[in-house]
């Protein structure tokens, strides 16, 4: 039986270790946000709303290829974390596509524009204000 909590998933994985499933590093995306969860004892998760994604990285190694897995590079404009990293996870390649096509969805949806999505106007991605610039 799945739970209300479970629906709304879109995509969900672990960081991989030889192939293999085994860190406590958890990643999800779900209600147009991407979820980044670390840690046993103490954890730390990190949420990321899927239209502040600027740019999208995929690398393989040739180990990654061996193993089924890849690493995906998102560089935003969230204060926080400009840069989050997805690690090793398995079918990469559809992950990055997705990820690629829910932000310009999320985008379409709540009708962002490029002043938005850049901070220009208050401060920009630099901390600067328009009066010291």
């Amino acid at each position: 039986m799945k739970t209300e909590e479970t629906d709304d998933i879109v995509w969900k994985d672990r960081k991989h270790i030889l192939g293999m499933p085994i860190s406590f590093t958890r990643y999800y995306i779900k209600n147009g946000r991407l979820y980044l969860s670390k840690g046993l004892l103490n954890t730390e998760e990190n949420e990321l709303l899927l239209y502040r994604i600027l740019d999208v990285k995929f690398k393989r190694s040739l180990a990654d290829k061996i193993f089924g897995v890849g690493t995906i590079t998102l560089f935003t404009c969230d204060k926080t974390d400009n840069v989050l990293v997805i690690h090793k996870v398995k079918n990469s390649a559809k992950v990055r596509d997705l990820i690629s096509n829910m932000v310009e969805e999320a985008r379409a949806q709540i009708r962002v524009t490029g002043k938005e999505i850049y901070g220009v106007g208050d401060d920009d991605l630099f901390g600067h204000t328009g009066d010291d610039r």
